[in-house]
């Protein structure tokens, strides 16, 4: 929103201060040519709405303050009312807002202590980035200007060894970091930026080449324009050890056909070659050994999880991941019936203990454990044993007898053009078994899963939460399967 009396072109706000100092091309679009900007992706809602709960945490810290709203009033209003507050002698403010030079900012937590006002600027991350130095700098050069006397600056962010037990300690789930040396040493390169940055908003569009800026410190919401030129085969495709993407491209390397040979990795070389000739490659020798490694009871296990900043239960900490469904399937020999087993956790109860020991029923002892990237599933067992002591020699077993069946589409003994450089479930399962696809899915991929878990445990709809529910149980449910008929497949090679 740019105020009424602030000329489009110049105006600036904290966020596109911040977009500048990524890519000078992403502030010019945002402020003139916005209609470019793709979708916000479900991990960028989830990261939002987890920011904005992170930041209600925080104001905890220093309770009785008063909040300045924001939503649907007037930029002017709100500076305003902060002035009002700070008038009033108020001590503590949430989302205060202040303009200096044409800057507008938003500062998280305002409190005034003994030697001034302190800025606390809140974030959901478990360290520092370089991008937060430049946004509480900016923000310490607003108020500055303003006349407001400013003493310390601090960063606050969540501190991922805390684990909670009953209420929330604020003052543990916390760690706040004086930042106030790093950000003055700032000042003078915050107002080169903001000069820099006007005129690039005077201009013309920037001639700015893509490259990793576009995805770091975030991800750019303009990739879909600025990268348009690049080929569907290109050398981004590239993944792993050998040649890397960016540096061939800076090279004037751009498609996968240009790409010298004694550059590429064995396994790139697959890759591109799969992909030129439009040709599989099937290691049957390394398949048959992979096969030979399984054994029966055979079970295919997949677990889906959430992980959070607040922890929501007694012994977690923030990030942790917390298993609240699983699909598995079962065969005791070569010729019994496939059996199917399924959890999925009710609303606003705790089920990891219900989870593990309905699973641990249903896996047979020294049953051969499917899953599809092992690093993932195992960590959820090791956590669940830490949970529950009096499991963790029957989860050590399991742990003990997984098998990975990514390995040999990771090693590429498996690799069917169409994977593009991926190995991962969602590329092979519709390739080996096209009869079997998550294109149709209500649910596609685990960050959906996870905020359709989350609209299900809020919801008062019971239509809404059977719907979210059975989509869920089919979601998983096509993951264990999909590796029971990816297993049958590799056996017909």
């Amino acid at each position: 929103m740019t105020p009424n009396n602030k000329p489009h072109n110049t105006y600036l706000s904290k966020s596109l201060f911040l977009r500048g100092l990524q890519c000078y091309k992403s502030l010019y679009l945002d402020r003139r040519r916005p209609e470019l900007r793709g979708e916000i992706s479900y991990a960028q809602e989830r990261l939002f709405e987890m920011g904005k709960e992170v930041g209600k945490y925080a104001q905890r810290l220093f309770p009785g303050g008063v909040f300045i709203p924001f939503e649907e009033i007037p930029l002017s209003e709100q500076i305003i009312q902060t002035t009002d507050e700070i008038k009033k002698g108020t001590s503590t403010l949430y989302e205060p807002a202040f303009s200096y030079n044409n800057v507008f900012i938003k500062v998280d937590i305002l409190h005034k202590g003994k030697n001034g006002w302190e800025i606390y600027e809140v974030k959901s991350a478990t360290e520092i980035k370089d991008i937060y130095i430049g946004d509480v700098a900016v923000q310490y050069y607003v108020l500055k200007g303003t006349g407001l006397p400013i003493s310390r600056a601090y960063l606050v962010y969540i501190n991922n060894q805390y684990v909670r037990y009953g209420e929330i300690e604020v003052d543990k789930l916390f760690i706040i970091e004086d930042i106030t040396e790093a950000i003055e040493q700032k000042q003078g390169f915050i107002e080169e930026e903001i000069q820099k940055m006007r005129e690039v908003l005077k201009g013309d569009i920037p001639i700015i080449d893509i490259g990793r800026h576009c995805h770091e410190p975030y991800d750019c919401d303009f990739i879909g324009f600025c990268w348009q030129h690049v080929p569907e085969d290109s050398v981004f495709e590239l993944k792993g050890r050998g040649a890397n993407g960016y540096e061939l491209y800076k090279q004037g390397i751009i498609h996968l056909k240009d790409v010298p040979q004694e550059l590429l990795s064995n396994s790139q070389k697959i890759h591109v070659e799969g992909t030129l000739e439009k040709k599989d490659f099937i290691n049957r020798e390394a398949v048959k050994e992979f096969l030979e490694s399984l054994w029966y009871p055979l079970c295919f296990l997949d677990f889906e999880t959430f992980n959070i900043s607040i922890p929501l239960f007694d012994g977690t900490r923030p990030y942790q991941q917390i298993p609240y469904q699983y699909s598995l399937y079962c065969k005791d020999n070569e010729s019994s019936e496939l059996r199917h087993y399924e959890y999925l956790a009710k609303a606003e109860v705790d089920p990891r203990k219900e989870l593990i020991e309905k699973l641990l029923k249903e896996i047979s002892e020294n049953a051969c454990v499917v899953v599809y990237n092992k690093s993932f599933e195992i960590g959820v067992l090791k956590n669940l044993g830490g949970w529950f002591p009096e499991h963790k020699k029957k989860i050590d077993n399991i742990i003990n007898n997984i098998i990975d069946l990514m390995s040999p589409f990771q090693r590429k003994d498996i690799y069917l053009w169409q994977m593009r450089g991926s190995y991962s479930i969602k590329a092979a399962l519709p390739l080996l078994v096209p009869e079997l696809s998550y294109k149709d899915m209500n649910i596609k991929d685990g960050e959906m899963a996870m905020n359709a878990y989350f609209a299900m445990t809020k919801s008062h709809d019971p239509a809404e939460i059977e719907k979210n529910r059975n989509a869920l149980l089919e979601y998983c449910k096509l993951d264990t399967f999909g590796m029971v008929k990816m297993v049958e497949r590799m056996r017909g090679l």
